[in-house]
């Protein structure tokens, strides 16, 4: 009689993954939030499903002596520690390709805010007020589009942006040979030159934290418009404030914020600083509460591209 293997959803998922799982003989588990039963189901579990709910660290996945893999519902791992996983031969799985096209739909949504002054306007208008020449707006046509990280959320925005004629280019650390009809790979140098628009794209490590500081604003050469659906902590709040203040921004779209903890809920349930109250208050910020990758068609994508993964990492 084969074992029975059991998967603990520490997270909701769109109902075809448990179904999936269930279907195919596996037991299926939903996270109670007691972490005596949790601690004592590690051992026995072959797999884990998390979207950010709980950060599974090395004391953790050590207990878990028969997993064979964890499965993320989601693009970033920065609360699985992969390097420990991978070393105890458990595989790391991730659906980037899941929530691509909602990242760069919702980032050049968002562009287009703040390039036609669409959040300030429609205040205005809600409030009887009715300018037209103080809300001109400029156009995307001609403009040099830079993103930053060129994997799946990059690409994705490189083709929704490909109907705008914009010059679009990329820089990519780990990346060469990409350039296509959509995009130009490019140095960072190049990036600095030449940019009316910067998005970052890129996953949050020791490498990227603060990547978008002081240094990193007064770098460009013109004055940009800035977006980040990647990760909080790889933009340096403050520095941006200075750099809007100064003119080296014109504007930003920010779906994700410094002061997210791991799981990406309950932000209001601490204090904030008071950069937080400043981007609030600015008519050039944009913000969602990390949404950018979250729409419905999204949500069944991550689990169909989830469940591929886990019927190879569990092939003999």
């Amino acid at each position: 009689m084969k074992p029975i293997h059991k998967i603990l959803f520490l997270d909701s998922t769109h109902p075809f993954l448990p179904q999936k799982m269930e279907e195919s003989g596996f037991e299926v588990l939903n996270y109670n939030e007691n972490l005596e039963d949790f601690d004592a189901l590690l051992p026995h579990l072959t797999g884990i499903v998390v979207r950010s709910k709980l950060k599974l660290t090395s004391q953790i996945l050590q207990k878990a002596t028969h997993l064979k893999f964890i499965a993320r519902a989601g693009a970033g791992m920065e609360n699985i520690d992969v390097e420990f996983a991978e070393s105890k031969g458990i595989a790391c799985l991730s659906s980037p390709e899941g929530n691509r096209d909602a990242v760069g739909e919702q980032a050049l949504g968002m562009l287009m805010m703040l390039m036609n002054n669409l959040r300030r306007s429609d205040n205005e208008v809600r409030n009887g007020i009715w300018k037209r020449e103080a809300n001109r707006g400029f156009e995307l046509t001609g403009k040099t589009v830079g993103i930053i990280g060129y994997g799946n959320m990059g690409s994705a925005f490189a083709q929704k942006i490909a109907g705008f004629n914009t010059n679009t280019i990329a820089y990519d650390k780990y990346k060469t040979g990409y350039s296509s009809s959509l995009v130009k790979e490019c140095s960072m140098d190049k990036l600095f030159e030449t940019c009316d628009v910067i998005s970052l794209h890129i996953p949050l490590t020791e490498e990227t934290t603060f990547l978008a500081n002081k240094a990193f604003f007064d770098a460009f050469k013109k004055p940009i418009w800035f977006i980040n659906t990647s990760r909080g902590m790889v933009c340096q709040t403050a520095a941006l404030i200075g750099a809007i203040e100064s003119g080296k921004v014109l504007g930003a779209a920010l779906d994700v914020l410094e002061w997210e903890d791991y799981s990406f809920e309950n932000f209001f349930n601490k204090e904030l600083p008071a950069e937080f109250n400043w981007l609030k208050l600015s008519d050039k910020v944009v913000l969602s509460p990390h949404i950018a990758g979250w729409t419905q068609e999204s949500n069944l994508k991550h689990a169909e591209v989830l469940w591929e993964k886990i019927k190879t990492a569990m092939k003999p």
